[in-house]
């Protein structure tokens, strides 16, 4: 969860500085964090029913960012009736969910492709895994240049994914 520190340190202060910008210094806003296995959950409660509208926004003007940015960082997001008001809320995605997933579509695509062996010791498994994780790889550069695409952009493309996310 630690690497969804920033964005929700950004998500939580762009939810707080609504209810401070909209509603006013001293109105009684409270923050629930909901961990839920592949999200966290972040919602602003405030005594206020009159629900945010996403509105756009030209680039000279202060306001009316908020929600445009809550709906690119986060996975999803939304207002609802309280009882007390409203919450606005939003979910991020975990990275290490991101991670096993991707870990899961790689063990399947590798588990189902020429050269990978069951029967084998560890060792020698991993040696043919890794064969055929490089064949894989050099199979979709060919498909991406049949494809009309530059690999060595494409290749690079996957590189700053990988680094991005195993930061």
């Amino acid at each position: 969860m630690s690497a969804a520190t920033d964005e929700a340190g950004l998500l939580v202060t762009e939810l707080a500085t609504n209810v401070l910008k909209h509603l006013g210094e001293g109105v009684s806003a409270a923050l629930v964090l909901e961990w839920t296995g592949a999200r966290l959950r972040l919602e602003m409660h405030d005594k206020n029913s009159m629900l945010p509208v996403l509105r756009s926004a030209n680039c000279d003007e202060e306001c009316g960012r908020g929600l445009h940015l809550l709906s690119a960082l986060a996975a999803d997001w939304g207002t609802v009736l309280t009882a007390a008001g409203k919450a606005v809320w939003c979910e991020i995605q975990l990275d290490s969910t991101r991670a096993c997933q991707r870990l899961a579509r790689a063990a399947e695509a590798l588990a189902n492709y020429p050269g990978a062996s069951a029967g084998l010791s560890r060792s020698r498994r991993d040696a043919d895994l890794e064969e055929s994780a490089i064949e894989l790889i050099a199979d979709l550069l060919h498909w991406t240049a049949a494809h009309g695409h530059d690999p060595d952009a494409i290749l690079d493309r996957a590189q700053t994914h990988y680094e991005a996310e195993a930061a």
